[in-house]
């Protein structure tokens, strides 16, 4: 029997799953909401991957791996990080390039997106790893306190997966 068919009580919902979520995701960066609703198609230009704000904040969605010591696969938080126009210019001119992945050394930015059961984690510092068309960049934080980061390097168990999705639910 897998390890993840154990389930959770959802705070969301108040039901019973009988799996545990393996992946979260922002479907946007942080900043986003700051935008008044009226202003996103003014201001936002984005698809699933990349974001441009007020021709400015350039961003880029990528996967934060977290190892699971009790399981063979990663938990994965899908997130946005912030990158210098010259490094989305450059991420963008690959985009659709076979091979990419040897061409582009890792980027430095900022992570935007703020990760719930942690403390906060908006413009903690990442390495952006570029992988194989199709899969999303590899986010590798920077070495710090923070346990979020600490959590990154040293691996979490599937109780902590469960008490993730006790708090968060399905939903985030």
């Amino acid at each position: 029997m897998s390890k993840h068919i154990e389930g959770y009580f959802c705070k969301c919902c108040g039901k019973y799953h009988d799996e545990l979520p393996m992946s979260y995701g922002s479907p946007v960066p942080d900043y986003f909401y700051d935008i008044p609703t009226e202003e996103h198609e003014s201001r936002v230009v984005m698809n699933e991957d990349l974001c441009i704000i007020d021709d400015e904040h350039f961003f880029i969605r990528g996967c934060i791996e977290i190892p699971i010591v009790d399981a063979d696969e990663p938990f994965i938080w899908d997130v946005w990080v912030s990158l210098s126009e010259a490094n989305f210019n450059k991420t963008n001119d690959y985009w659709e390039v076979e091979g990419r992945e040897k061409e582009l050394e890792p980027m430095f930015g900022w992570l935007s997106t703020d990760i719930p059961c942690y403390p906060e984690t908006i413009n903690l510092k990442t390495n952006v790893h570029t992988r194989s068309l199709g899969i999303r960049p590899y986010i590798e934080l920077e070495p710090t306190n923070h346990p979020f980061v600490i959590e990154q390097r040293k691996g979490i168990t599937m109780e902590r997966i469960k008490l993730i999705a006790e708090e968060k639910g399905h939903s985030w």
